[in-house]
């Protein structure tokens, strides 16, 4: 599960912060930058759940994969939107 887990962490912040500096440097307003940084770093894993389960079954490798997916995902969104509320005066 870790080597599942670890590259979706680092993949997620990877991303958040690459999309959050750009937004900062292209000077975008906080209502508009957080949102977009957040879409970014979102993988639709709700619907790779239901494709995964539907296509390889309940004991498939695939649909294992994509449950740690939501798992790991839920957290580490969570604790980007922390942040991105944080970091609010850096776009004023």
């Amino acid at each position: 599960i870790l080597l599942i887990a670890i590259p979706l962490l680092l993949q997620t912040y990877g991303i958040f912060a690459i999309t959050y500096a750009i937004a900062k440097k292209m000077r975008l307003p906080h209502n508009v930058a957080a949102p977009a940084c957040m879409i970014s770093t979102s993988n639709f894993f709700e619907l790779a759940v239901a494709v995964a389960i539907a296509l390889f079954g309940l004991n498939s490798g695939a649909a294992l994969a994509t449950v740690v997916g939501v798992l790991v995902e839920v957290p580490v969104m969570l604790s980007l939107v922390w942040f991105a509320n944080r970091t609010r005066h850096w776009f004023n």
